[in-house]
């Protein structure tokens, strides 16, 4: 067998060492150390190169976080475009009711949510205020369009970004439509002048929207009957106001209405103000819109106080909401 001998001679007069070793052993030896040199030389990249991607990584998860940021704001900005476009729909479609142009459709007081208010002394079950105050966080009105992912475990921003991309197209085509809208509606306006003016476009009277217009079960006799107007509770004497400008038809009693109050403002629309407890008007008088006529109280068959506002065209109810602006 072939070997390496090494000669180790301490003094001149120690006796030399000799250590044979096999040349196979060198060779593997060798072998050892280059791949050992080898592995520790990727180790070495590997570790630079974790530490360069870490330093990547944490760039991109702030990038991503802004983006995050930025793609929460356009969605906000699109949703309030879209509350915007509802709400510029809804009045187009009330001013088109009052002036009675064409595209008329649909019910009114979508935008009005069911609300009881805690120790509120009313008669009948409580709605949502119709005062000027805001109503509560997750009450207010939405808008039409379709609600947008958030970012999770099972949605990608990029599929937010197309969702965001898709809404905002539609919104432009909807904003587009709406200003067209509005422009024919102008037009057609021109000559509605004394027509607004006289259409009961306020609420009568500050309260809560106890009753809604249409069908309802009779607090009195339990049985379904069209209920032909809306219901506003509020403490009696509360001043009840004139919607528009008019004429005092009737003021008087007036059956289970008890004082009840009619006003004529032309082009076939009366307003009928019940159950209340004075009235500060009398018949013939001219009226304007915002003046006091009448207080809130609880006569003829009521269940505690509260206005009884009713609004006809052409002798047919029809729901006030569709005529109040605010």
């Amino acid at each position: 067998m072939e070997t390496y001998t090494l000669i180790f001679v301490r003094d001149q007069r120690a006796r030399p060492v000799q250590i044979a070793i096999p040349k196979a052993r060198v060779r593997q030896a060798v072998i050892g150390a280059v791949v050992a040199v080898l592995i520790g030389c990727g180790l070495t990249w590997d570790y630079w190169r974790l530490r360069a991607d870490n330093a990547e990584l944490a760039d991109l998860r702030v990038e991503a976080l802004e983006q995050r940021e930025q793609i929460a704001v356009f969605r906000t900005r699109l949703e309030t475009v879209d509350e915007e476009i509802s709400k510029v729909a809804e009045l187009e479609r009330k001013v088109r009711i009052i002036a009675n142009l064409p595209g008329t459709a649909a019910v009114g007081g979508e935008g009005v949510a069911e609300l009881a208010p805690a120790g509120v002394p009313v008669g009948p079950p409580a709605g949502v205020p119709v005062d000027q105050t805001q109503p509560p966080e997750g009450l207010r009105g939405q808008g039409g369009g379709q609600p947008l992912p958030e970012i999770g475990v099972d949605v990608s921003g990029t599929d937010v970004l197309e969702s965001l991309g898709s809404q905002a197209l539609e919104l432009s085509a909807a904003s587009g439509d709406r200003a067209d809208s509005l422009e024919a509606l102008l037009e057609q306006l021109e000559d509605k002048r004394q027509r607004l003016v006289s259409m009961p476009s306020i609420w009568p009277a500050k309260g809560w929207l106890t009753s809604r217009f249409g069908p309802r079960v009779s607090p009195f006799t339990g049985r379904k009957q069209l209920h032909a107007g809306i219901d506003i509770a509020a403490a009696s004497g509360t001043s009840i106001y004139a919607p528009a400008r008019g004429r005092v038809s009737f003021a008087g009693r007036k059956g289970p209405l008890g004082k009840a109050l009619v006003l004529d403002h032309g082009f076939g629309v009366k307003t009928v103000y019940g159950h209340t407890k004075e009235i500060h008007v009398k018949t013939g008088e001219t009226v304007e819109r915002g003046q006091e006529i009448a207080a809130i109280g609880s006569t003829g068959r009521s269940t505690g106080p509260h206005l009884h506002y009713v609004v006809e065209v052409n002798g047919k109810p029809r729901d006030p909401l569709d005529y109040i602006f605010d």
